[in-house]
């Protein structure tokens, strides 16, 4: 049976955000796919994780006969995360774009689950090669070409963090121009909202299809 692990991180509740929206769109079709499989999710809004510490970290690199109370404790709990992403078949990440970045939350996440020698920087990692799509959903336009291109961090960020340095098979949606039902503003930017959002939700179903397809070859 397959297991899919689902991270959502936006603060908005279910019907108020787009990428809660879209994840959920590939994680029904997700469970189309495998009807007896396994979804693991965290809210990391509802439920965040430590941020890292000084003893959750130095624990990564000494021998546990070593640690500390301390350092035992705080490290269980980084293993804990770190086993969900090593018994993932897939993973799916809502990664909604804050002040150019991603949540303070989701960042908190993934600094416990890269562990340079097990996670990271090894040959021997058990997620190298995992499938993980993420749904970077932003409130205006950081595509090529439009004026705040150079403002795109989540995608240039997670691109680098996970493909580069987890090895994970990273895939990104991303709908685009959230606040423009928000924003009189942007009101006139509501109809490619409406369709980067539609679109949005048709590529999750889509993906989900695929990487579901992929396992079963």
């Amino acid at each position: 049976m397959a297991t899919l692990l689902h991270i959502d991180s936006s603060v908005s509740p279910d019907g108020a955000s787009v990428s809660r929206a879209v994840a959920d769109a590939f994680r029904a079709a997700w469970e189309e796919q495998h009807p007896d499989g396994t979804v693991i999710h965290r809210d990391l809004a509802a439920h965040p994780v430590p941020h890292i510490t000084a003893d959750a970290h130095t624990a990564g690199f000494a021998a546990p006969d070593t640690h500390t109370p301390g350092q035992a404790e705080a490290f269980a709990a980084r293993v804990k995360l770190i086993e969900e992403v090593e018994n993932a078949d897939a993973i799916l990440i809502g990664a909604p774009m804050y002040n150019f970045s991603i949540p303070s939350t989701l960042k908190a996440w993934l600094d416990n689950v890269v562990l340079v020698g097990r996670t990271a920087m090894t040959e021997d990692s058990k997620i190298k090669g995992t499938p993980v799509t993420v749904v970077a959903s932003r409130g205006g336009s950081y595509a090529p070409g439009t004026p705040r291109e150079g403002f795109e961090y989540v995608q240039n960020y997670l691109g680098a963090l996970l493909g580069e340095m987890l090895g994970l098979d990273v895939e990104f949606i991303v709908p685009e121009l959230t606040m423009a039902p928000h924003n009189p503003a942007m009101s006139d930017l509501v109809p490619l909202f409406e369709a980067s959002r539609s679109k949005a939700l048709d590529d999750a179903a889509a993906q989900a299809k695929k990487v579901a397809g992929r396992l079963a070859a």
